[in-house]
């Protein structure tokens, strides 16, 4: 296993301890804002990891990348407008993880920036962690907007979609969820999820286009 390798591995740990519980943080908070009391009461209103990391969730993320954390519980009854707060609180999730990564790729490029004029093998590795801390992100951000239970995306979804859709999800949800697993363990959604992973990043890439002549000026 190469050095790569093994800075993959330590970032994804990472992922699932702090970034997976900032995700579901967000959603918490988020219902919380909106109205509903739920997730305080299930102690879900916090940082700590151990209320948010989802076991097969976790494995998901170190072994391919992608996966999820312990779904935050809602009642959409304490909403004033319930499929309009179901989809923020999903939202909350995803626009975490893009908050984060566009963080990320700033101290990135910073970092970067910072390496070419004074290479060391410090700033390289810590550079390479900001980098795949901001794909990673990226990456969960585009996984948890696909619209299939229990991913953000369904319930986003049903903002639009008339109740018999989520009729048909609440019915057939073990069965979805079960498939939605083995296409992921399979890699079927490897391609597909790498385009909208990149079109992300490149769309970040664009939006911090100041921040390495930024970094330049001031390194200068």
């Amino acid at each position: 296993m190469s050095q790569q390798d093994i800075l993959k591995y330590g970032v994804k740990i990472i992922i699932i301890f702090l970034v997976i519980p900032l995700h579901e943080y967000a959603h918490a908070w988020a219902a919380t804002k909106l109205g509903d009391n739920t997730p305080t009461y299930q102690g879900r209103l916090t940082f700590n990891p151990l209320a948010h990391v989802d076991p097969i969730g976790a494995i998901c993320i170190f072994f391919t990348g992608f996966g999820w954390g312990k779904p935050v519980q809602v009642n959409p009854l304490n909403f004033k407008k319930y499929r309009k707060g179901m989809a923020l609180t999903a939202a909350a999730g995803p626009i975490m993880n893009l908050l984060l990564g566009l963080v990320s790729i700033i101290v990135y490029k910073f970092l970067w920036v910072s390496y070419l004029a004074n290479p060391s093998d410090a700033l390289y590795w810590t550079t390479l962690i900001f980098y795949f801390f901001t794909v990673i992100n990226v990456g969960l951000a585009a996984f948890n907007l696909i619209p299939i239970p229990p991913l953000d995306g369904s319930k986003i979804l049903g903002y639009f979609t008339p109740p018999k859709v989520d009729k048909f999800f609440a019915e057939n949800q073990l069965y979805i969820t079960l498939g939605f697993v083995l296409l992921i363990v399979s890699g079927a959604l490897d391609k597909p999820l790498g385009w909208v992973q990149n079109g992300m990043f490149w769309v970040m890439d664009k939006l911090t286009f100041w921040a390495e002549p930024l970094a330049r000026a001031i390194i200068n």
